[in-house]
């Protein structure tokens, strides 16, 4: 390839000039441009940063005669251009441009390996690089290879499509809080759970999680919650699983047993997002379940919110997630229940059943250890059933026969509580508490989270005996009374002590005859209630599974 003569256009073009044409006759002798079109191209790049930029005239055709006046005018744009627009094309330079992925092949007249075996050896060659080349793009997490089969609810239930679209809204948004935590102690593996972020502190760049307590339950005996039989190891070794496949240790700040929610903090460089709250959740309500599995992948469940009394081994502050038997679960306990909006409506803590703590105890929880680092509840001495989650046809009788419907029967009083000395027994009825009328066990505990915090406020401490004004219907003796239940504050689980007493002499077997004949009557009219009662707790938890 010879080198073009020198013209007078080149005589009178500046230094710069002649270099940027040096390099583009260049540019075309290693390209091989032998065609005048591809020369013409070649002839047209101006270097910049290290690139080639196209000289191009708005005004028609490329002509050499204007070569001076282009010049001039692209050095006039690049003098305008701001700082940041230098910098980002400095950031653009420092990038190198992948070559474009092209299947080799050799056309039909070259096709004869024993006419053409150099064109064929070329061609497993180019062949090799091909393959790497796209193994290397295939295993990018963008890659349709990658993805895993679609095992979400939204991508596969029909019976969803109406609400589809904001359910993928509302999940996306919520998932920017979902985090998953792993514990161990002495280096073997305890549990999996999900949490949320409740906090982030700018300054010190350290997080605050609100999960499930289980995350740090070492022991589990017995199902009976009332008997407080769980054990919790505080310095359990906790792994947060954060969002860029990165991990962090957890450090434990509390944990309160009733309710079975712990907190840790954990050192993020980056602010994280917080879920939204919302208190009012309903019977039939569209929910989804949000967790994270091992891979960190997001997993939803969707379901409706149902709420029944509970069985006698679970507190009563939990409200129940029903859903499709071939939904797919993972550990997402301590994970979310959002609503269409994305806010959550409560949190996964699976006992029996699937069960959540609802977003109006929550916030009150998340509250109260915010502002007096501890979570205090009134320990009544009693468990209940709620009156409105009984079938109606109960409901009706009660009514019929007592003029009641509405409030909380007791099903069951601690031994030696101040409850038990003040004559309630199991079938009373509760019917108002400090003269407001509770018609559910979530509307108990949430005004037994509002009278810690107005005890807390006054300067009152853990461990203090407040009263609390209860009005009770004694069904037996068809009687009304207000009675004052002197009752401990605590940050414990409430533990519900069966009564019972032992027998040594018949005389203590005769005394309690006539004591037993004066209850009969009454019990009976319990056993009738609290074979219902189960029925209607147990029948719900039967069908599910």
């Amino acid at each position: 390839m010879t080198k073009p003569e020198r013209t007078r256009d080149d005589a009178d073009a500046t230094e710069p000039e002649r270099e940027a044409k040096k390099k583009r006759n260049s540019l075309g002798e290693e390209l091989e441009v032998d065609t005048p079109l591809l020369r013409t191209i070649a002839s047209l790049l101006v270097p910049h940063h290290g690139w080639f930029l196209l000289r191009f005239s708005v005004e028609g055709p490329y002509d050499q005669d204007d070569s001076s006046s282009v010049t001039e005018a692209n050095g006039a744009r690049v003098e305008e251009m701001t700082k940041e627009e230098e910098e980002e094309e400095e950031d653009l330079s420092s990038f190198t441009p992948k070559s474009p992925i092209r299947k080799p092949y050799i056309p039909d007249e070259l096709s004869d390996p024993t006419v053409y075996p150099e064109i064929h050896a070329a061609f497993e060659d180019a062949q090799a690089k091909y393959i790497e080349k796209l193994c290397r793009r295939t295993a990018l997490f963008t890659s349709k290879y990658r993805r895993k089969e679609a095992r979400s609810c939204l991508f596969n239930h029909e019976h969803l499509h109406p609400i589809r679209e904001s359910a993928k809204r509302a999940v996306l948004h919520a998932a920017k809080s979902v985090i998953r935590l792993s514990s161990s102690v002495e280096g073997e593996p305890l549990t999996n759970c999900c949490g949320l972020w409740i906090d982030w502190d700018r300054e010190s760049k350290k997080g605050t999680i609100l999960t499930t307590a289980h995350l740090i339950r070492s022991k589990h005996p017995v199902e009976d919650h009332w008997i407080g039989r769980d054990e919790y190891d505080i310095k359990a070794n906790v792994t947060v699983h954060l969002r860029d496949g990165t991990t962090a240790e957890g450090h434990y700040l509390n944990h309160q047993e009733h309710y079975d929610l712990a907190f840790f903090k954990v050192r993020v460089d980056e602010q994280v997002q917080f879920p939204y709250f919302n208190g009012n959740v309903h019977c039939g309500q569209d929910v989804f379940r949000l967790g994270r599995d091992q891979s960190m992948d997001l997993r939803i469940t969707h379901g409706r919110v149902e709420y029944w009394n509970p069985a006698s081994v679970e507190r009563y502050h939990y409200m129940y997630f029903l859903h499709e038997q071939d939904d797919y679960l993972c550990d997402d306990d301590g994970g979310p229940v959002i609503d269409l909006e994305g806010k959550v409506v409560g949190l996964i803590n699976n006992h029996l059943s699937a069960s959540f703590v609802p977003s109006s105890i929550l916030e009150k929880c998340v509250g109260l250890w915010t502002k007096f680092g501890c979570i205090p509840r009134l320990h009544l001495g009693m468990r209940f059933d709620s009156m409105r989650l009984l079938d109606p046809i109960n409901v009706e009788k009660m009514w019929r026969m007592h003029n009641i419907e509405d409030g909380l029967i007791v099903e069951e009083v601690s031994k030696d509580s101040h409850a038990e000395k003040r004559g309630i027994c199991f079938g009373d009825i509760i019917e108002c508490f400090n003269g407001k009328r509770i018609s559910t066990t979530i509307e108990l505990e949430n005004m037994l989270l509002v009278r810690c915090k107005d005890h807390f406020d006054q300067g009152n401490k853990l461990n203090a005996k407040i009263n609390v004004s209860i009005q009770v219907f004694h069904p037996e003796e068809r009687l009304r009374r207000t009675i004052n239940l002197n009752v401990e504050v605590s940050d414990h689980g409430e533990i519900i002590t069966k009564g019972t007493y032992p027998i040594t002499s018949t005389e203590e077997t005769s005394a309690t005859v006539q004591s037993s004949q004066n209850v009969a009557g009454k019990f009976k009219m319990s056993c009738c209630l609290l074979s219902w009662n189960l029925l209607v707790a147990v029948s719900p938890r039967v069908f599910q599974l």
